[in-house]
């Protein structure tokens, strides 16, 4: 009763927000209301994680386990308005909520119990500082909130600042513009581990295939990737 009283008190004083209409939401509801969550386009990859069409990009590339979307993504549509706040207007703590919200869909499917650490994608030093914060870090530790995975953010960094994979036309384009751009740092502390790896937007895969390739580098490493959301067109 305690926490529905503040919590209630506090949606009084400062109400609450959908991300994506910006209408209030009520007491119930967290990160969307009812009417954009059922509009949300939901990937259905949880229901067969090791085989579905966003797996299927990192066949060959590394040691794929599974890999998941919360829903699909399509520039410039409503939905996108979280990413394009999360990414470039300084909402940071939205990318924990989105995170706790990703985790809560995929918790009950026993996605996460065979996972021992969390990969956030780096981002280098420069755009770190440009940003102030690393988006695909902030949906990780939403994620970790929930499951109580530890995140490793100190086993593999970004070498070099690259164009926004947005502005590459094909996937050749994108893998050319991540080529080489990780470097596995903490090859021991991933050795045997199964490890998740966190990203924004998955479009060709190619940022985490050339991510996922070097933490590969490490003996006995198997990967999983989740992301919020998948461009399937």
């Amino acid at each position: 009763m305690r926490t529905s009283f503040w919590t209630s008190l506090l949606d009084l004083i400062a109400p609450r927000r959908c991300a994506i209409c910006g209408g209030r939401l009520d007491s119930q509801e967290a990160l969307l209301c009812a009417a954009c969550d059922n509009e949300l386009e939901k990937t259905p990859f949880l229901e067969s994680p090791y085989d579905n069409m966003m797996a299927r990009l990192f066949w060959g590339q590394f040691p794929i386990e599974k890999a998941s979307a919360w829903f699909y993504y399509r520039s410039h549509s409503d939905p996108s308005k979280m990413i394009y706040d999360l990414k470039y207007h300084g909402q940071s703590l939205l990318g924990e909520d989105i995170g706790e919200q990703i985790a809560l869909r995929h918790q009950p499917t026993g996605f996460f119990d065979d996972i021992d650490a969390i990969v956030p994608i780096p981002i280098t030093r420069k755009r770190q500082w440009q940003r102030g914060y690393n988006q695909s870090m902030q949906v990780a530790k939403g994620i970790s909130h929930i499951t109580h995975l530890p995140i490793f953010d100190k086993v593999v960094k970004r070498q070099h600042f690259t164009q926004s994979q947005t502005h590459q036309e094909n996937a050749w384009e994108r893998r050319e513009n991540v080529k080489e751009a990780f470097q596995l740092i903490d090859a021991d502390k991933i050795k045997g581990k199964h490890l998740l790896i966190i990203d924004d937007i998955v479009t060709t895969g190619a940022t985490i295939i050339a991510c996922g390739q070097e933490l590969a580098k490490a003996e006995g490493v198997k990967l999983s990737v989740l992301s919020i959301g998948y461009t399937k067109d």
